[in-house]
């Protein structure tokens, strides 16, 4: 039981917050890479991100391991955009602290989905058992070079010029 709840239900929980959370924040992304900010799609991104980060902390085995160490960072990081976003709205300095965080949370989120899928997928877990093999490493190093790009390419188009002129709600 975890939280009074089954584990393995309380796995599935966790795992469709991350799902659901991934998907938003890929469809905020691409606002954000449009020099917009969408409002629904933001909030659900951000709440199922924080709710997948909290969810993970009880799962077994219980302890300070990476999983944990990535959930923190995460939560400072989500915490951070919530702050830039909800309350300075964006404001200066806050415009590519929420953009940056935004983005950094929504990597570490896919970091973990490629971990799980490298553990739990029969068609992957044999190219990297240990997780320290080169389709791993190359995945993963992919994947943050994708993210990197991303980050910059947003902090060009997502200006506080452009702020300024958008017709979308922030919120």
């Amino acid at each position: 039981m975890t939280w009074g709840i089954p584990t393995a239900a309380f796995v599935t929980i966790h795992v469709v917050l991350s799902l659901i959370g991934i998907a938003a924040g890929f469809a905020v992304l691409a606002g954000l890479l449009k020099g917009k900010a969408f409002g629904s799609w933001t909030t659900l991104f951000l709440a199922t991100t924080i709710l997948t980060s909290v969810t993970g902390f009880p799962l077994p085995p219980l302890g300070i391991d990476p999983p944990r160490i990535v959930g923190v960072i995460s939560l400072v990081l989500l915490a951070l955009a919530v702050i830039a976003l909800y309350i300075f709205r964006l404001a200066g300095a806050w415009r590519w602290i929420y953009t940056s965080c935004a983005i950094a949370a929504l990597y570490l989120n896919v970091f973990v989905g490629v971990v799980q899928a490298f553990q739990k997928l029969p068609f992957l877990h044999p190219l990297a058992p240990t997780q320290s093999e080169p389709p791993f490493l190359v995945t993963q190093l992919v994947v943050l070079l994708i993210f990197v790009g991303l980050g910059i390419r947003t902090a060009m188009v997502f200006h506080p010029e452009l702020g300024a002129r958008r017709t979308d709600a922030t919120m």
